[in-house]
């Protein structure tokens, strides 16, 4: 399979889901249920994609630099702090960390 075979049954793929989710009906997706496992799935999948990227390797689970921006980030959090300066408190410690040879 070359790339442009995955591109196009990548398309295809998606407009798929596209079109099922637009072929539900307006009933189902009124039921207490399914409300909120929609509004709980973003946070469940972002938390899945933040542990995956943060202790992630290719042949494994690593406790790394990204583990300490990741608790500074959470610490800037719990203080409240405008999203600038938790992006800016993970990167920051990320780097120090990393400079310092961990």
């Amino acid at each position: 399979m070359n790339v442009w075979t995955a591109i196009a049954l990548t398309v295809v793929g998606c407009y798929a889901v596209k079109l099922a989710g637009l072929l539900v009906p307006a009933g189902a997706l009124e039921r207490p249920v399914v409300r909120r496992l929609a509004a709980l799935l973003p946070v469940a999948l972002l938390a899945a994609l933040t542990a995956q990227q943060t202790f992630g390797t290719a042949h494994g689970l690593a406790l790394d630099a990204r583990a300490a921006g990741l608790a500074a980030a959470g610490l800037a959090l719990l203080l409240r702090a405008p999203f600038l300066l938790v992006v800016g408190a993970a990167v920051v410690v990320t780097a120090g960390v990393r400079a310092l040879g961990g």
